[in-house]
């Protein structure tokens, strides 16, 4: 599995990234349906835990349709899939009822969760330093500890690079 770690896009080197072999941050978090999900909800299950920055924006839309599409792949190969944003739960409900989507969306808009997985930080966008979501996928192995991190992925085609590197 590849792992990247790196300040591609920009992001801040002051920001902690996972690295393979970590244990994970605590990660208990609000749903689409205002229940709380917690990584310990899935216990020696293998889960996979994307960031993006905004429910229903066209990068977000298609990496989440991506994963929709894909959903059965990853279900093949025993992982869950779980997609964390700084949306407020009532526009995660409203975005997964208007994309049809069939996995957890938890909404982190605290940015705690996001600041402790090094999916939050200094970036850039559109040639400026800002602070925001940095688009991650994290993969955690059955025994709690990350199996991949990837860090400032490009939302178009990265489903299908996840899945050929697993």
């Amino acid at each position: 599995m590849s792992v990247s770690s790196s300040s591609s896009a920009g992001a801040s080197s002051s920001v902690r990234r996972l690295e393979p072999g970590d244990s994970v941050p605590d990660l208990t978090l609000p749903a689409h349906t205002g229940e709380m999900v917690s990584l310990k909800d899935f216990a020696g299950q293998r889960v996979l835990v994307y960031f993006y920055p905004k429910a229903g924006t066209p990068g977000c839309t298609k990496q989440a349709c991506d994963f929709r599409d894909r959903l059965s792949d990853f279900s093949d190969l025993g992982i869950t899939v779980l997609g964390v944003s700084p949306d407020p739960v009532e526009a995660l409900a409203a975005f997964r009822e208007e994309e049809g989507l069939t996995f957890p969306l938890l909404s982190d808009e605290s940015k705690e969760t996001m600041s402790a997985w090094g999916a939050w930080g200094e970036k850039k966008n559109y040639g400026r330093v800002v602070q925001g979501v940095i688009r991650s996928t994290v993969i955690i192995g059955a025994d709690g500890k990350v199996e991949s991190a990837q860090y400032n992925v490009r939302a178009t085609g990265h489903v299908a690079r996840v899945l050929r590197d697993l």
